[in-house]
């Protein structure tokens, strides 16, 4: 018996169709699901680029959040649509890590989305309250062996932030207490009024309250210094040999989507992105470092998170929050 999937259907007798509307497409609105809610910084990139896509591309974009399921619900949503090129995901580096962390997912993350746009990276930053002791991360590990209650904030349970130190603490021989919060703005709150000891968060999150000297930068997770605080060492420099760990904003669409229509919009967003407003945007308020590489280099790079975090996730047995 001949077995019918999704992506053989798209695929196959789709084909023909799908062909002709390429050459016709946009032919009506286009919607941009950013799987987060409103205010953060996959939200703040689509939103910076959509008056530019609409100009470039002749069409209405419509930017719609769909939070849920670190992720994965509005990510969901584009992977089950209509491999028509008028529905596009903008994820965050979370979509690497849910197929391990969470125990039910709504899509094949490699089968069912087709990889556009790797839009940029930036590393994790490392911070404590100025009334805490530590100067540098071996600090912490030299206090954290003889007081093993040291605590530090990430935006939840699963976050690259969260894997980050696992992997950190695991390599330096120390353990860590990890306090979980439900986005960034609660955890800052907390790193900021000394309620832990330290907090890992994206340099979005955390270079404007170092910065201000509201809390005291240790270390990043980059593999160059950071334009942004020189001064602050690497883990790479801290000792921690090819260590590295990144934030990073991606684009997808739904498999199967005509290649002339992915590369198409993906010209269009990364033309968006270099336009002087928007890359200065991108680069000071969101801290993140402009990559702009294409289908293959995005599906190159997504394979090598996956094959990174998956086994932290799984050797230490985290769940989602």
């Amino acid at each position: 018996m001949l077995t019918l999937t999704r992506r053989s259907i798209v695929l196959g007798a789709a084909a023909v169709p799908f062909a002709a509307r390429a050459q016709n497409w946009p032919a009506g609105p286009i919607r941009i699901i950013v799987p987060f809610p409103a205010g953060g910084s996959v939200d703040a990139v689509a939103r910076m680029v959509q008056p530019g896509l609409q100009q470039r591309l002749g069409a209405t974009i419509i930017v719609e959040n769909r939070p849920g399921a670190s992720g994965s619900s509005g990510t969901g949503v584009v992977a089950k649509a209509p491999a028509d090129g008028n529905s596009w995901v903008f994820v965050f580096d979370t979509h690497a890590v849910n197929p391990f962390l969470l125990a039910s997912m709504p899509f094949d993350t490699e089968k069912e989305l087709d990889p556009v746009l790797l839009i940029g990276t930036a590393p994790n930053l490392l911070a404590t309250h100025p009334s805490r002791p530590f100067k540098t991360f071996a600090d912490v590990v030299a206090a954290a062996k003889t007081r093993p209650n040291i605590t530090y904030a990430t935006i939840g349970g699963g976050s690259l932030g969260h894997l980050t130190m696992v992997l950190l603490s695991k390599r330096a021989g120390v353990e860590l207490v990890h306090v979980p919060y439900r986005g960034g703005g609660p955890a800052m709150n907390d790193a900021v009024a000394g309620h832990v000891d330290l907090i890992i968060g994206s340099t979005a999150l955390v270079t404007p309250h170092a910065q201000g000297g509201r809390v005291r930068p240790i270390m990043h997770t980059g593999k160059t210094r950071l334009a942004s605080l020189p001064d602050v060492p690497s883990a790479i420099d801290s000792g921690f040999a090819d260590f590295e760990s990144y934030a990073w904003w991606g684009v997808f669409t739904a498999a199967g989507t005509p290649k002339a229509i992915v590369d198409r919009f993906g010209a269009a967003l990364a033309d968006s992105l270099r336009a002087e407003q928007v890359a200065k945007l991108v680069r000071e308020s969101q801290q993140i470092t402009p990559v702009l590489g294409g289908p293959e280099e995005l599906r190159r790079f997504l394979a090598e998170q996956m094959k990174v975090w998956g086994p932290v996730v799984r050797d230490n047995n985290i769940k989602g929050e």
